[in-house]
């Protein structure tokens, strides 16, 4: 572990950002140039000490988790990611469409949404970072861990999961996930994360094998969808995807019709918070 580089490498690293490129509001009597020590730590989820003692050289070695929440935080590139790796002593993550990395052009871009539903999504249908309104309807991600990440395991294997879509659309949503899934699969073999989640719905579930067998093969978010949250009720929805380069993530819009109902109910989300709901939540 290379403490005085990785101490050099952070606080450059957070003096380069504005609040706005995280989604924060800058404030008339901000100072310190770029982010606070404390919103770093906010936003990555860590203690304000042991942030501010990697800084100070002093730190223990962070884990592999928390520096790819640093390496999301901090809006790394693929490149500055590794080095943050190699300065803390780790092993480069190894690079593939499945390495759960968010792609900092996504955030920068779901940052700036504060007013509609948006998230960020692998290949694999894990939700890996959402705004405040994503998770009031969806449920927070942080919360998932293992296979359960996935929509697309939790579909086949949590009957909560199917809550938030009318049952009407159970079939629908069930034959896009496998179709996405299969795209997934093919594209990174047997023996990748694809290949395990594959397995472990084969062997679970009856319906997974039977979608499974019809080879659908698709990638398809731009759809109208109708979502169901516990206190709101129903709330029609526009999709829109903004894939990165290589089709390993997808930016995930949701937006109402202009005037409607289901605009009204978005809005009404947006102030009180999805942490009234923290009891029925998905």
């Amino acid at each position: 572990m290379d403490r005085t580089g990785l101490a050099d490498f952070l606080r450059r690293r957070r003096a380069a950002l504005r609040p706005a490129d995280v989604g924060l509001m800058s404030g008339p009597r901000r100072r310190t140039p770029g982010l606070r020590r404390e919103e770093v730590a906010a936003l990555t989820g860590m203690s304000v000490d042991y942030y501010v003692r990697l800084e100070q050289r002093r730190g223990p070695q962070p884990s592999e988790q928390m520096l790819a929440a640093l390496a999301r935080t901090l809006r790394l590139t693929a490149e500055e990611r590794d080095h943050l790796y190699r300065l803390a002593g780790h092993n480069v993550p190894r690079r593939t469409p499945e390495d759960g990395h968010v792609a900092p052009a996504l955030l920068r871009v779901l940052d700036r949404m504060a007013d509609t539903p948006a998230l960020i999504l692998s290949s694999l249908s894990e939700v890996l970072v959402a705004n405040r309104l994503a998770v009031s309807i969806f449920g927070d991600p942080a919360t998932r861990t293992g296979l359960a990440r996935s929509d697309v395991y939790r579909w086949f294997t949590d009957p909560t999961a199917r809550s938030v879509y009318p049952a009407e659309d159970h079939d629908r949503q069930g034959r896009s996930l496998v179709a996405a899934l299969r795209a997934a699969y093919g594209a990174a073999g047997p023996r990748s994360r694809a290949g395990e989640l594959v397995r472990a719905l084969l062997a679970g579930s009856h319906e997974f094998r039977d979608l499974w067998q019809r080879h659908e093969v698709a990638r398809r978010f731009a759809d109208h969808k109708t979502l169901v949250h516990p206190e709101v009720g129903d709330i029609e929805v526009d999709c829109q995807a903004l894939f990165t380069e290589d089709q390993g993530q997808a930016l995930l819009v949701l937006t109402p019709r202009p005037g409607s109902e289901a605009e009204e109910k978005i809005r009404l989300l947006a102030v009180l918070g999805h942490q009234d709901f923290a009891g029925t939540v998905r």
